[in-house]
């Protein structure tokens, strides 16, 4: 299994080709730097050890100023380690960048774009009927790269799932360019990594990679719309469209808002708000109630339901999976 969304984030140990020779290069070039400060540090004990003086401090200060003569082969020899060292590290950081600029192939696209503060991801597909928009939780198959196209929405954010591949920034009015491959299934937390304000540091997103079968599955569940609910839970249908459908869409009702995030499978998420708080019945009653409270500076409003009404949305969303 790949990491769990519970644990702290990691790019010392990576799973996919696209983070994989960068870990090896920081390593490498890690053991390098502590290989030099060894070397250095024991050649100046060394020099220390055997040319300190035996006279005392007073006769030392009236000693004349003059070199020795001796020292050259050593100068010549750390010279040529220094640049052998230095030319190696620059060939490898070469050949690095090159294995991971971009694959030949990739096996879908998705459109990421950075919102103050949560990760829009939009799944292209061949028709628009395929095509379909989730928030926060990007799912991708094992073993293939995936590219991904990234938009800023308002400042620039940073976009970074240490444990798949490196940073790459959100600006606003460009398009970058980066690529993900998973090579075991897992849950890989990311985080933006560009401070964008009040709540930068809840704006979590989470990469699970799927064996390509449940990949396909999954995907085809969310191209479809959100379902009739039950008896039960319907009369939290009309309530959705008409507190939340301005900011938010659930496709197959009227609520077709493009402010907020998609809700057509928020039932199927594990977290809210950007990894702010578990996905349970409880917490996305607080979150509806008082946003403000759990995420200050969000930029969702406080809805005016009741209690009865708040209840009645809660059992309506739980519905949508």
């Amino acid at each position: 299994m790949g990491v769990s969304p519970a644990w702290p984030m990691t790019y010392l140990k990576t799973y996919g080709p696209r983070a994989d020779p960068v870990t090896g290069l920081t390593w490498g070039l890690m053991d390098l730097s502590l290989a030099v400060i060894v070397i250095v540090t024991g050649l100046v004990v060394v020099g220390v050890w055997m040319r300190r003086s035996r006279q005392p401090w007073p006769a030392l200060a009236s000693l004349p100023l003059g070199g020795s003569g001796g020292g050259t082969a050593w100068i010549t020899i750390g010279v040529a380690l220094t640049v052998l060292a230095l030319a190696g590290a620059l060939a490898w950081t070469v050949a690095v960048m090159a294995a991971v600029a971009a694959p030949a192939t990739t096996a879908l696209t998705i459109e990421v774009t950075g919102h103050q503060w949560w990760w829009e991801a939009r799944y292209l597909g061949l028709t628009p009927d395929q095509t379909f928009s989730t928030a926060n939780e990007i799912h991708i198959p094992v073993g293939r790269p995936v590219l991904l196209k990234l938009y800023g929405a308002d400042v620039i954010h940073s976009f970074w799932i240490p444990a798949l591949g490196g940073k790459t920034d959100t600006i606003p009015g460009r398009t970058n360019l980066t690529w993900l491959q998973a090579d075991r299934p897992g849950v890989y937390r990311g985080q933006c990594t560009e401070y964008c304000g009040l709540q930068h540091a809840h704006m979590a997103a989470f990469v699970t990679a799927d064996p390509p079968a449940d990949f396909e599955a999954w995907r085809a569940r969310q191209q479809q719309p959100a379902a009739p609910p039950p008896d039960t839970a319907a009369a939290g249908e009309p309530l959705v469209v008409a507190h939340c459908g301005a900011c938010h869409t659930v496709r197959g009702t009227g609520a077709g808002g493009v402010v907020g995030p998609d809700l057509t499978h928020i039932a199927g998420r594990e977290t809210l708000a950007a990894g702010t708080l578990p996905n349970t019945p409880n917490g996305l009653a607080g979150w509806i109630a008082n946003p403000q409270a759990l995420k200050p500076g969000a930029r969702m409003p406080a809805t005016d339901l009741s209690g009865p009404e708040l209840g009645q949305v809660v059992a309506y969303l739980e519905t949508l999976k």
